[in-house]
């Protein structure tokens, strides 16, 4: 059994060779990104692991299945970059790691939320200049706000225990309801419900067709003023333009987003020599009441570990068995 790994980072490698001596089993890794022009260095192989921000494009399924590689893993939890029907078309079954580290993710949304509520920024500024002053920046408290939690799997789930250790009153909703939060009676019917009730509103939900732009000028519309976001899911399920203009209105009072619509050229980049050429993002990226984290919520050495082994140990299955616990299956 040969295995190919790309966009294998240096803090990867470690985790990658543990499970190597302990399976003993052949994995090449290779530090670029799966694209068309790498995808000739998984012939010979029997299956790919991969994690990656950009888009899987038709034609590197069309080469494993050449190559007769039928089984992809991802080193990650979602699949909205990689094209379905190319998949279904080539025969081959993808897996994920549906959950390295929840709590990694649950406990930065949190902990940038206070940042903001504390006003941190603003304090950062004024004593970089030399001002010790505490007026006029007064802060609000977590223990007396209301936290709208959309999507309530192992993320939201785990975000809603760290909000409730902090005293905060929390409602939820989902279209899938965990039958435990169901006995609290913390959901909701309808976001619009929520939207009208919360004081923090957390976005823990996959990118879907059907929550594209999900918090869009109508949905700010429906919130009162004031309202803090939270995106630590996938940068699609904001408007960013209509975001921009929620903050510039008060009605929003302050962002914090692990994740960006256009993310792809900027995040994991280093910008120091070239500048970002993205007229929203920098809009956003300059406000003081807008904490944005370079998609790096997961980035913790626990979650590493799972990433890699998972997907290794998902891709072992596939090739031995044919099946992995992991699979991603599509209608």
């Amino acid at each position: 059994m040969k295995i190919i790994a790309y966009g294998i980072r240096d803090d990867e490698k470690p985790y990658l060779e543990e499970w190597v001596k302990d399976n003993k089993i052949e994995v090449k890794a290779v530090s670029e990104l799966l694209d068309s022009n790498t995808i000739e260095q998984a012939k010979g192989y029997d299956g790919v692991v991969a994690y990656q921000q950009k888009p899987y494009t038709d034609d590197l399924f069309d080469k494993m299945n050449e190559f007769g590689i039928h089984s992809f893993s991802l080193r990650n939890v979602g699949v909205d970059n990689v094209p379905v029907e190319a998949l279904k078309r080539n025969n081959i079954k993808i897996t994920n790691v549906p959950a390295y580290s929840p709590m990694a993710i649950a406990e930065l949304s949190v902990t940038q939320l206070l940042a903001l509520i504390r006003r941190i920024p603003e304090f950062d500024a004024k004593m970089a200049r030399g001002d010790f002053r505490w007026e006029p920046d007064i802060a609000l408290e977590l223990n007396q706000m209301t936290v709208g939690v959309i999507g309530t799997g192992r993320i939201g789930r785990a975000a809603i225990n760290i909000f409730k250790g902090f005293g905060a009153k929390v409602i939820a909703y989902d279209v899938f309801r965990n039958s435990e939060l169901e006995k609290e009676g913390i959901y909701v019917d309808s976001l619009e419900e929520l939207y009208r009730q919360v004081d923090v509103i957390t976005l823990h939900v996959p990118a879907l067709k059907d929550n594209y732009h999900m918090l869009n000028d109508e949905a700010f519309a429906q919130m009162h003023d004031g309202v803090f976001v939270l995106n630590f899911a996938r940068g699609s399920l904001i408007d960013t333009k209509a975001l921009l203009k929620a903050l510039d209105s008060g009605k929003v009072a302050g962002a914090a987003l692990d994740t960006y619509e256009d993310e792809v050229g900027i995040f994991d980049v280093d910008h120091q020599n070239d500048p970002i050429n993205d007229p929203v993002f920098n809009d956003l990226y300059s406000r003081r009441n807008v904490k944005i984290t370079p998609h790096a919520a997961f980035y913790t050495k626990p979650a590493v570990k799972n990433m890699v082994q998972i997907a290794l140990e998902n891709n072992k299955a596939l090739i031995e068995k044919g099946a992995a616990k992991n699979e991603v299956k599509f209608d």
